[in-house]
Formats: structure tokens, C-alpha cells, sequence
């Protein structure tokens, strides 16, 4: 798994409020809170897996007020700037920041290990194959839902053609390939928003649209 010091963020995030979730934070947690809301989805614990600067995560816990809340973030550049009092949105929320990677927080065993709500955004493309083999089936036993952002191979492409940016650190792979490895965990249920098989079925889920499930 890519380690992510201080060149990493030079490099990628050289213009910060540019990037999506990061400048765009309070617009994705809307969308999120409206999606729940109107399916009547109660969101009390959170769990992010790679919060970098903490922009989203700060939102979310902002708009849902989880009474649990639990951050992961891999680099130590990034974990350094993170500050508890600056992302707990209430003194009610109980906060809890670990500095590792998604790999290790799946291969740690925790006491309330468990969340309504996990964050996982532009994570994905910097695990290999296998190891998004191990991770995805524990994560679907970990999240009842997952609110997830990963550039395909197109998005990829795009970024260095129209935008001339190249991340040197992610993975290629096809959008077929990622939902190849999510479906057999997760159901698709939106935008962005997977629904965890382990707790859910067509017959005791929340959701009512199944038109949008596959």
C-alpha cells in the first residue's frame, strides 16, 4: 500500500480546496443527508478510512452528530494536522483517531468495531488487488453503509488529458473490475452510497426504491 508523506501531498493535493470532497465537503455531506433523510436512515455511528485533511470528515460528523465516531488516516504527514477538537463537532461525540491504513484497521480487532456509516473516499485505487480482496468482505461486516468515491481507469485518463495531472501512486482499473469485487459485498443503492450484504437483503432494507438496486 502507497505510504503517503509529505511528497505524496505536495504532489496530489498541491491546491486542496480544488479537490473533490475536500472543496466540495459540505455539498457531498447534503447529498448524503438528504438521500438518508428521506428514506428515514438513522446514522449514530461513523467511521472514516482515510480521512487526509479531515475537510469531509468534519462534515459529516457536523451534519449526523454520531455519539461514536472513528478516523483512520495512514500518513503521518496528514495525521499530524488533524486536531479531535476541530473535527468533533459536539463534546457528546466520542472520537477516536488511529494512524494506520485500511489494510491493518481490517486485520485489527477492535471492541465496537462496528458502524452505521463508513466513509471510504479515494482510497481504493492505492490497494492492490488482493489486498481489496481481503478488505472489502471484512469492511462489509464492519459498515451497514459505505459512501464511496474511487476513479476508474477513465476518470484517470481523464485527469492527465484535460487536466494534465497525473497520480503516479494509484491503480488502474475498469469500473467493471471494482464492481466485480464490491457486488458480492455490497449492493449499489445510489450515487456513491452502497448498502452492506451482510446486514441487508431486497426484503430488509431500508430503502424503498429497488428500481436503483443491483
Amino acid at each position: 500500500m502507497t505510504k503517503f508523506d509529505k511528497t505524496y501531498w505536495d504532489k496530489n493535493y498541491s491546491d486542496p480546496m480544488s479537490m473533490d470532497g475536500i472543496g466540495n465537503a459540505k455539498e457531498h455531506t447534503i447529498y448524503l443527508e438528504s438521500f438518508l433523510l428521506i428514506e428515514h436512515v438513522d446514522i449514530s455511528t461513523i467511521v472514516d478510512l482515510g480521512f487526509g485533511y479531515g475537510h469531509l470528515f468534519r462534515e459529516m460528523l457536523k451534519a449526523f452528530k454520531p455519539y461514536r465516531a472513528v478516523g483512520i488516516e495512514p500518513s503521518p504527514f496528514a495525521f499530524k494536522k488533524a486536531k479531535p477538537d476541530k473535527l468533533r463537532p459536539v463534546p457528546s461525540t466520542k472520537l477516536e483517531l488511529f494512524e494506520e491504513d485500511l489494510l491493518t484497521w481490517t486485520r485489527t480487532k477492535r471492541k465496537d468495531n462496528k458502524f452505521d456509516l463508513g466513509i471510504c473516499t479515494s482510497v481504493f485505487q492505492y490497494l492492490t488487488d488482493k489486498e481489496l480482496k481481503e478488505v472489502i468482505p471484512v469492511l462489509a461486516k464492519r459498515v451497514k453503509y459505505l459512501y464511496l468515491t474511487v476513479p476508474t481507469n477513465v476518470e484517470l485518463g481523464r485527469q492527465i488529458s484535460e487536466l494534465e495531472f497525473k497520480d503516479e501512486y494509484a491503480i488502474h482499473r475498469s469500473r467493471e473490475k471494482y464492481q466485480k469485487l464490491l457486488k458480492p459485498h455490497f449492493t449499489f443503492i445510489s450515487s456513491r452510497v452502497l448498502e452492506s450484504k451482510h446486514y441487508f437483503d431486497e426484503e430488509s432494507t431500508s430503502f424503498t426504491d429497488l428500481l436503483y438496486r443491483f
